[in-house]
């Protein structure tokens, strides 16, 4: 957290030291893990919790835009340009692809070189494959500044995750640990869909306290059940589930 907000809100906040220091205010920030880690939740915290900095938001195909909403960000600067998913139009140069996507890159590539070194303008650029990322962006200074991984969470994280996102529920495990440890590999995302899953179907037995939905082990083993098996590797791969399963359907 705080290397994220040293490089954002604090970037912001001494731009005018840096700038009259003669260092340069603008930046790029590329956040990169896997999929439900989080990157896109930032990126909109940020773009909230940044006062007075004027917020453009692209992704899918708003990411053909890049020539106008750079020029927006200099008109409106301070700016935060956010870009999601940029591998879509910043993969790597020697995969066959459409014409379109090579002129979108040069695009970038310009309009990136092209902002003046007092423009108070900051990049975040997200994806879920910074190994495709074309080496032009993510390996040159001066276009990207600093990258930011947003990894899987760990044991504690995970438990607590548990309790953010069973607020308003009556959570009744009676072993935690038992479920913390089947979730290992899993993303925030995952783990906010476990426990909407195990309430849905704490709902359908009517498993309440005092009108509160009440969820017991059983409800998250069925749950962590049919994510993990009966979704398959794709509903675990669309959640940001690293591992293969670590259970099986005749479990306890």
């Amino acid at each position: 957290m705080t290397l994220l907000e040293r490089n954002t809100v604090g970037f912001f906040k001494h731009a005018n030291a840096l700038r009259r220091s003669g260092r340069s205010v603008k930046r790029g920030l590329l956040f990169h893990g896997k999929p439900g880690t989080g990157k896109t939740y930032t990126a909109k915290w940020l773009g909230q919790s940044l006062q007075g900095v004027t917020v453009l938001l692209m992704a899918g195909e708003e990411l053909w835009l890049i020539k106008q909403c750079c020029q927006l960000a200099r008109m409106l600067a301070p700016s935060l340009v956010i870009m999601e998913d940029v591998d879509l139009i910043a993969s790597q140069r020697d995969e066959h692809r459409h014409p379109a996507y090579p002129i979108s890159l040069h695009q970038l590539l310009n309009e990136m070189d092209g902002l003046e070194s007092d423009a108070e303008v900051i990049f975040v650029l997200t994806t879920n494959r910074p190994q495709a990322i074309e080496a032009a962006i993510a390996m040159r200074p001066g276009r990207i500044d600093q990258a930011i991984e947003f990894p899987l969470p760990d044991a504690d994280c995970r438990r607590r995750l548990l309790q953010l996102y069973g607020r308003g529920l009556d959570l009744a495990l009676d072993n935690t640990d038992r479920v913390v440890s089947k979730t290992e590999g899993a993303s925030p995302a995952f783990i906010k869909e476990l426990v909407r899953k195990a309430a849905l179907i704490a709902a359908e037995e009517n498993s309440r306290n005092n009108g509160t939905l009440r969820l017991m082990d059983n409800h998250f083993h069925l749950a962590l059940e049919e994510l993990l098996i009966g979704g398959g590797e794709l509903t675990r791969n669309l959640l940001g589930f690293a591992p293969a399963p670590q259970m099986t359907a005749t479990e306890p």
